[in-house]
């Protein structure tokens, strides 16, 4: 994902296990030519693959924006590590905050949908701001 055209993800680790049956399909998955089409797409990313033995196989992805984030890939199948490459891929890195109090703006707009049979051009509106 990009954010006023800078691309957000700027390195992704791959950690897995040489010997362990659960990191049978990230093996298979570095030795495919899809990591090779995924990191010749995103020339800005720097693709590492570190072998980390005796331990389960985990994604890092690392952001411009200096957050991290890591997802467990042990036993998954090789299509579901792809969804898991391109969703790191494709997320800004940002936190996800929760709005908990209404939001209250100082200008107040117009909301809903608009459609051509709206016949608003010749009516007045009265509007009015309450504290």
């Amino acid at each position: 994902m990009a954010t006023r055209g800078v691309k957000q993800l700027t390195k992704l680790r791959i950690f897995f296990c040489e010997h362990g049956g659960s990191s049978n399909n990230i093996r298979d998955y570095i030795a495919s030519p899809a990591i090779i089409q995924f990191a010749t797409k995103n020339p800005t990313v720097e693709v590492i693959a570190k072998r980390r033995n005796g331990k389960h196989p985990y994604i890092q992805a690392e952001y411009v924006t200096g957050y991290s984030k890591q997802v467990c890939i042990k036993n998954e199948e090789t299509e579901r590590i792809e969804k898991v490459v391109t969703m790191l891929n494709d997320s800004s890195g940002r936190k996800i905050t929760k709005i908990t109090k209404p939001v209250k703006t100082d200008t107040p707009s117009v909301q809903g949908v608009w459609t051509p049979m709206l016949d608003i051009a010749n009516k007045s509106f009265d509007i009015q701001i309450k504290n």
